[in-house]
């Protein structure tokens, strides 16, 4: 009788014992590790959709239909873990002893949409960009041919390329300029900084001067096209198309609506639609100067599925997408992506619509 009891009292200890590995076992999947898995999904998630939203609204405007933002407002993604572990013990019978569990694992995640509308919003799209924020972009970076090519509509009285009201091609002294002051920004010739001028906070862009007979040439011809006083190295930048002054630049800067038409004209789209009046036919520019400066980007379409591409999405029973071997069009992309930043998201306290989503 003792032996049983000793051998009792053992297995009872053996089964204490394996009560605390089972359940840390069970909560070591929660907490901590969900971290890095739920945002590395999430952002990847969120990102695709992003740029398949954008791509979307840029179809939508080439057929000139409504684009439509929504945005992610929230995400939520709750954890629960329940554990219940029974013990049975017959000590009449030393080898009856039974060990029981049950554990249930529940995942609840929910997103939160939120469209964006309001005044705030549209005027957001519909207002020219700010001249700094065009001029900080250059500052970061990015080539100034490209930003102004994409982001002004004249400087100088220089008329960009515009496919809006009355369609029509670039001067070819814009590209001539954009051409020259990429040259010079190649060789950090140009910078821009803020001045106080009339008791007023002013940008002003300025040039280096040129140290060899090559630069110098390249830079008195970009001062020349844009009218401005070839002795002078410091020129005050302005919202406008015309200067006032030979010392100053005047960037008639476009809106989100006009980049959005800009980028939407280089889609290509089914010729059907073109000769069934469903979509407008985009002028395109010379051979010669389309050499030098390509299209924005080049979006492709089809009847099928493409199996390799960077961004497609489904419209009117076509397909369109930018292809992930072309570097030009995903930087182009990616470019319009980052302008999308500094739009406004709207009123957040007008009432609109949110839609909740569990996604379990």
């Amino acid at each position: 009788m003792k032996k049983t009891t000793a051998n009792g009292w053992l297995m009872r200890a053996a089964l204490t014992a394996l009560i605390p590995p089972v359940l840390l076992a069970g909560c070591a999947a929660i907490g901590p590790p969900t971290v890095d898995r739920d945002r590395f999904d999430y952002v990847s998630a969120i990102s695709e959709s992003w740029k398949r939203q954008t791509l979307l609204n840029l179809v939508k405007t080439r057929y000139l239909d409504a684009p439509v933002f929504m945005d992610v407002a929230s995400v939520i993604n709750q954890y629960e873990l329940e554990g219940e572990m029974e013990l049975g013990f017959d000590w009449a019978d030393v080898n009856s002893q039974t060990l029981g569990g049950r554990t249930m694992y529940t995942d609840r995640p929910t997103i939160s949409y939120s469209p964006l509308l309001g005044e705030k919003f549209a005027r957001s799209l519909l207002r020219p960009m700010p001249i700094g924020a065009i001029l900080l972009l250059i500052q970061a970076g990015y080539r100034v041919d490209s930003v102004l090519r994409v982001c002004a509509q004249g400087i100088n009285g220089l008329d960009n390329r515009s496919t809006r009201v009355t369609s029509q091609n670039a001067d070819p002294e814009f590209y001539e300029v954009l051409t020259l002051l990429r040259e010079i920004q190649t060789l950090n010739g140009m910078r821009m900084r803020v001045r106080v001028i009339d008791n007023k906070e002013t940008i002003v862009m300025s040039f280096r001067e040129p140290k060899t007979g090559a630069d110098a040439l390249k830079l008195k011809r970009a001062l020349h096209l844009l009218g401005l006083n070839p002795d002078a190295r410091e020129f005050r930048v302005v919202y406008g198309n015309l200067a006032e002054s030979d010392t100053e630049i005047a960037i008639l800067s476009r809106s989100m609506t006009q980049v959005m038409s800009e980028y939407a004209s280089y889609i290509e789209v089914p010729d059907s639609d073109i000769s069934e009046g469903r979509v407008y036919a985009a002028k395109r520019e010379s051979a010669e100067t389309e050499a030098l400066f390509p299209p924005l980007i080049r979006v492709r379409s089809g009847v099928s599925k493409p199996d390799d591409a960077y961004v497609v999405v489904p419209y009117r029973k076509h397909w369109f997408w930018i292809d992930d071997r072309d570097t030009r069009s995903k930087g182009s992309f990616y470019f319009l992506m980052v302008m999308f930043s500094f739009t406004e998201r709207g009123d957040t306290g007008q009432s609109v619509p949110v839609l909740m989503v569990p996604t379990n």
